[in-house]
């Protein structure tokens, strides 16, 4: 069935001549390239990796930071209302005391017009009276 003669040496040399040369020719610059490519893919992950993570801690500081402006800026709201409640509240209190002073004021010049009126009243009554005694009376009886 087989011979066994030159041939098969020779086909063994051609083998392991083709081997050697598609291994020098084709095999080791496509392992090459697909090591060269492996190398680059893994860098870029890698790279990539880094850059999300950085972006991600960047995000988490602004993040912070936008908490912390929002914070302060809802202080400065509330001590700005509480400050205008305050003005408010000491405007209010000065309006009543004015309001109540000048009440006070008028009461008291109601009060002196009133005394005024008084005596105005009674020296009238004391000039009626008088009239009406004299006319009573008499002029010279009054004057005693």
């Amino acid at each position: 069935m087989f011979d066994f003669d030159a041939t098969l040496p020779l086909m063994a040399v051609q083998f392991l001549l083709l081997a050697a040369l598609l291994n020098v020719v084709f095999y080791k610059p496509l392992t090459k390239a697909i090591d060269e490519r492996d190398d680059y893919i893994r860098n870029n992950d890698l790279g990539a990796r880094d850059r999300l993570a950085k972006a991600e801690l960047l995000t988490k500081q602004y993040e912070e930071q936008l908490a912390e402006a929002r914070r302060q800026s809802q202080a400065l709201i509330a001590n700005a209302q509480a400050d205008a409640q305050k003005i408010g509240a000491q405007k209010i209190a000065e309006a009543q005391q004015e309001a109540q002073s000048k009440r006070e004021q008028a009461a008291k010049e109601i009060e002196q017009q009133k005394q005024e009126a008084m005596q105005s009243l009674e020296q009238q009554v004391d000039a009626l009276s008088r009239q009406i005694l004299e006319k009573i009376l008499g002029a010279q009886l009054v004057n005693r």
